[in-house]
C-alpha cells in the first residue's frame, strides 16, 4: 500500500513538472485584410550623370585698347549692368591730342581742297591740282576718323547685359592696351557644360532635350542642347556637350549632372509603399500560401512612386501593398481589391 501511495505522488510530480515546461499557450494572430501587389520586371533606360558646371553662354573680358588712367568705375562686383551701360572710364590725354590735331589737318584741306576747286573752276590752275587736294582731304577725314576711334575706347561699354564677376582696377589705376579690367558675365543664358561619354553621345544631336540635376533642385531640369562637340576627345574619350538651362535656375559656376541615357535594363518594380524601414533594414511584406511573410531586401533608384529592387524578390511574387503596422511575420491575411 505504501509503495503504491509513493508511486502515486511521483506520477503527479512528473506531470506537474511537463505542465510548468510547456509554458503558455502561444497568441492565435488575427487575421488582416490586405491589399496586393505583384512585383513588375520592366524595362528602363539606363541613366549615366556625368559631372559638368554652369557657365554663361555670353562672358566677355573687357580690356584696355589705349593707355590711360581710370578716373570712373562705378560698379561693383556681383553688381548688375544693362547692355550700353558705361563700365569704365579712362583719361588718355595722348590721344585726345591726337583727335585734335587731326582735326586741325582736316579742316586746313578741306580748305585747301575749297580753293582748289574755285581755281580749277575759273580756269587758273590744271584739274590735277584738285585731284592732289582732294586726296589730301581724303587722307585727313582717315586720320581723323582713326583718332576719333581710338579715342572712343577711353569709354567701355558693357557689350550685353549682366553681372560683373571679376574687377582688377580701381580709379586711379593706369590702364595699359591688353590689360584686362573686368569680367562681364550674362545671367540670362546659362548652360551646363561637361564632358560625355563618346557612346553615350552617339545619338545626341544639337535642339535634342537633356535632363540636369542641380545640387539644389530635387528634380532634373529641362535642359536643351545648344552645341556638341564633332571629336571626341583622345585621352578620355568623351564630347563636349553645352546644355542650355531655362532661365532663373541656376547661377554661374554651380555643379551639375548630365544625364544620359545609354541603353536600357530590365529592372524589378514595386510601390514605393510596399518597402519599409526598421533602422538601416528595408523590408516588405511576401504573401505565401495565405501569410504575411517578413523578407529583406535592398532598394536601388526611384522611379516615380516606384522603387527598384536590387535582391530579396524576383518577378511575379505577391507583395503587401501598404503593410499595416500590426502586421506580424506569418501573420493569416486576407486580400482585398
Amino acid at each position: 500500500m505504501t509503495s503504491r501511495l509513493l508511486l502515486s505522488l511521483l506520477l503527479l510530480g512528473l506531470a506537474a513538472c511537463r505542465r510548468s515546461d510547456a509554458g503558455p499557450a502561444p497568441a492565435i494572430l488575427p487575421t488582416l485584410p490586405v491589399a496586393v501587389v505583384r512585383v513588375e520586371q520592366e524595362s528602363w533606360p539606363i541613366l549615366l550623370e556625368s559631372p559638368a558646371t554652369v557657365r554663361p553662354a555670353e562672358r566677355a573680358s573687357l580690356a584696355a585698347r589705349l593707355t590711360g588712367t581710370v578716373t570712373r568705375f562705378p560698379f561693383g562686383l556681383g553688381q548688375a549692368v544693362a547692355a550700353g551701360d558705361i563700365l569704365v572710364t579712362l583719361n588718355a590725354p595722348e590721344a585726345e591730342a591726337r583727335v585734335r590735331q587731326t582735326q586741325a589737318q582736316l579742316a586746313e584741306a578741306e580748305r585747301n581742297a575749297d580753293r582748289a576747286r574755285t581755281l580749277v573752276e575759273k580756269g587758273v590752275n590744271a584739274p590735277d591740282s584738285l585731284r592732289d587736294a582732294e586726296d589730301r582731304l581724303r587722307y585727313a577725314q582717315a586720320a581723323t576718323a582713326e583718332a576719333e576711334a581710338l579715342l572712343s575706347h577711353a569709354t567701355v561699354r558693357a557689350p550685353f547685359a549682366g553681372v560683373i564677376t571679376e574687377k582688377y582696377v580701381l580709379p586711379g589705376d593706369l590702364a595699359t592696351p591688353g590689360a584686362a579690367l573686368l569680367v562681364l558675365e550674362s545671367t540670362q543664358h546659362l548652360r551646363a557644360e561637361g564632358a560625355i561619354p563618346e557612346q553615350a553621345a552617339v545619338s545626341l544631336h544639337p535642339g535634342d532635350p537633356l535632363p540636369v540635376l542641380l545640387d539644389s533642385t530635387a528634380a532634373p531640369l529641362p535642359g536643351r542642347i545648344e552645341e556638341i562637340s564633332a571629336a571626341a576627345d583622345n585621352v578620355s574619350r568623351t564630347v563636349l556637350v553645352k546644355v542650355a538651362l531655362p532661365a532663373g535656375t541656376a547661377r554661374s559656376g554651380q555643379f551639375a549632372r548630365l544625364q544620359v541615357t545609354n541603353g536600357k535594363a530590365d529592372l524589378l518594380l514595386v510601390p514605393a509603399a510596399a518597402v519599409s524601414r526598421f533602422g538601416q533594414m528595408e523590408r516588405v511584406f511576401v504573401i505565401e500560401q495565405g501569410r504575411a511573410s517578413l523578407r529583406l531586401v535592398k532598394t536601388g533608384r526611384i522611379a516615380g512612386d516606384r522603387v527598384e529592387i536590387l535582391s530579396g524578390l524576383t518577378a511575379g511574387e505577391s507583395l503587401v501593398a501598404r503593410p499595416p503596422a500590426a502586421l506580424r511575420d506569418g501573420q493569416p491575411v486576407t486580400v482585398t481589391p
